[in-house]
């Protein structure tokens, strides 16, 4: 696919456009800081971008003010005493440095012990959260795929999950794959679901249209609630978007 990308200026508001081969023009804001982007079919001029974004200036500046109040976690220094987020519940960080393996897991509901060599670094055990993160995911997805696929009647070929700095999600509708956010495992199992569900929808409906809607209000009616939810929730310091 043929893409091109580059910014633009709108009334001091810096836009980025990325044209490829698509049919209709998408006008997004993305957290964490509010950057505009534009995907645009390659015909189409920055002069009709431009107007785009301006009709719809309003709106942008709305998106950017929650983005602005919305609350964000500080940089994670790995020790002891922190707090860090699994399935929508907040921990305490407990670590402790002997000899042996490396292990993570939830204690007592209140804490994720982290077991670790002395001397592991910072972004070594941030790491190794990560991996946890990784592995919980991979035994919350496989039963909610096979929960969804009866009742929206599609098939998903393959699953995966990656860290994706501009969505919760994407759907590959040709291949009948799906990719998950790996900071979803931060988030209520009920917020995973609901973005599991989205992209499984797009194998029925590529785009973010009333047939789509219709679906998603069809197969899970509080859809909205969930995904106001995620948009509202602790970002982490890293920066990632949807």
């Amino acid at each position: 696919m043929t893409i091109d990308t580059h910014w633009i200026d709108v009334s001091g508001l810096p836009v980025e456009v990325v044209r490829k081969n698509i049919k209709n023009l998408h006008l997004g804001v993305y957290p964490p800081d509010g950057r505009v982007r534009v995907a645009a079919p390659m015909a189409v001029s920055d002069d009709a971008v431009r107007l785009a974004v301006v009709r719809k200036l309003a709106w942008i500046r709305r998106q950017q003010a929650k983005f602005e109040a919305q609350q964000r976690q500080s940089a994670r220094e790995m020790v002891s005493g922190e707090s860090h987020f699994f399935l929508g519940r907040r921990y305490r960080l407990r670590v402790t440095e002997e000899k042996g393996p490396f292990s993570v897991r939830v204690c007592s509901g209140s804490y994720i012990d982290m077991r670790v060599r002395p001397g592991t670094s910072p972004d070594r055990r941030r790491l190794l959260l990560r991996e946890w993160y990784r592995e919980q995911l991979r035994e919350l997805i496989p039963p909610l795929i096979d929960k969804w696929e009866p009742v929206l009647n599609v098939r998903v070929s393959s699953w995966g999950i990656k860290r994706m700095k501009t969505k919760w999600g994407s759907c590959n509708a040709t291949a009948k794959r799906i990719w998950l956010n790996l900071e979803l495992a931060k988030k209520p199992v009920e917020c995973l679901e609901y973005v599991v569900v989205h992209e499984m929808v797009h194998l029925l409906e590529r785009h973010h249209n009333a047939r789509f809607i219709a679906l998603m209000d069809d197969c899970l009616p509080q859809w909205r609630t969930y995904r106001d939810e995620l948009n509202t929730a602790p970002l982490a310091h890293e920066s990632w978007e949807r």
